[in-house]
């Protein structure tokens, strides 16, 4: 059975909805590999790697656990837990208690992990019960009896607590694993012919390998995407995240959002909103009235550098007022068609008119 190293960072434990850990991890593989070619990802925060060729290299399994240590720590920001053991199960279970067991007693230290150590709740329920409280004990009982009792599961679980097994069904996430690939871009473009149902092409690929080496040059947030959830207005709907996120945006489109301003949306959204002025027939300021109401229809819209149009159409008001309980904002939508066929989304906010969106 393998000696391994096992690199546990229990504060990447999990995806985050925005991407950073996933690409933390790639940071680490890509940090690790350059002491040990073959470092492995498990699962979200554990990687592994052989620790016999980098021990004789670096001269001691000690020297290469702190080279790992600093290694990790500054790719990741995170103090990580290591240990090192033989087989897949026995170094997680060193690295979660900082043990580097020494070799030749791996299988003294498999036995005497708890019966909780197998990852399975009801066998570990079931196991207490009957005084059967360690991973030795459980590996003592005769392979047909575990069978009369447990389900077949229970048999490779008996396989690993005996050491005949490496590791644990289920210790890997493979999922993770085809993640990261993409991310470090492993998975090399091949021809492919555009499919019906979501195929890509090979442009798509390629263009997927640059972009993961321009945010190795640039950062995470190099490039990013744009994506919807819910929302009032096409601004608060709008969001950026990183290229390739992990994060299944919530699409809150179904909400009763009140006061969201219907469809279409406008095709450009504005950063910084432009200032403009919104008047009357008889060049009055038009504004926004306690109700709701508009003091007067719109007639002109005048931008700061003197340039006017002619309002043709109009729709609204839309009222939305948000943050009650805090900051309380009160804002007014409305949308304007002008003699030369343009559109645009305005905002009164605070006795202003802000140009906000326009429309193709």
């Amino acid at each position: 059975m393998e000696r391994l190293l096992a690199v546990w960072v229990p504060e990447m434990a999990a995806e985050t909805d925005d991407g950073s850990h996933a690409r933390s991890l790639v940071a680490l593989l890509d940090e690790v590999v350059t002491l040990c070619p073959f470092v492995e990802p498990v699962r979200w925060g554990l990687v592994v790697l052989p620790v016999r060729g980098p021990s004789r290299f670096f001269g001691g399994e000690d020297v290469v656990v702190e080279i790992v240590r600093s290694a990790v720590q500054r790719s990741t920001g995170h103090v990580p837990r290591l240990g090192a053991a033989d087989g897949l199960f026995s170094a997680f279970a060193a690295a979660r208690r900082e043990i580097v067991v020494p070799v030749g007693e791996s299988d003294a230290f498999r036995r005497s992990l708890p019966i909780t150590a197998l990852e399975r709740r009801e066998l570990a329920t079931v196991c207490r019960r009957l005084g059967v409280h360690t991973v030795g004990a459980f590996a003592d009982l005769p392979a047909a009896r575990v069978a009369e009792r447990f389900t077949r599961d229970a048999l490779h679980v008996h396989r690993v607590a005996r050491g005949e097994e490496s590791e644990l069904r289920g210790q890997r996430d493979l999922r993770m694993t085809t993640r990261l690939q993409a991310l470090r871009g492993e998975n090399s473009p091949v021809a492919a012919q555009g499919g019906f149902f979501g195929d890509h092409r090979d442009a798509d690929r390629r263009a997927a390998v640059a972009a993961h080496r321009v945010r190795q040059r640039l950062g995470p947030h190099g490039i990013t995407t744009a994506t919807l959830h819910g929302g009032r207005t096409p601004h608060d709907r709008a969001t950026l995240v990183p290229y390739d996120a992990h994060a299944d945006v919530a699409r809150l489109d179904d909400e009763p959002w009140p006061g969201q301003i219907p469809s279409p949306a406008p095709s450009t959204t504005f950063a910084q909103p432009v200032a403009v002025q919104l008047l009357a027939a008889d060049t009055t300021p038009v504004r926004v009235e306690p109700r709701g109401f508009l003091s007067a229809t719109p007639h002109t819209i005048a931008f700061e550098r003197g340039a006017t149009r002619q309002v043709a159409w109009h729709a609204g008001p839309w009222i939305s007022v948000e943050r009650w309980w805090s900051t309380r904002r009160r804002r007014a939508h409305l949308q304007i068609v002008t003699d030369r066929e343009e559109a645009f989304l305005l905002c009164a906010e605070r006795g202003s008119w802000w140009l906000t969106g326009m429309y193709d």
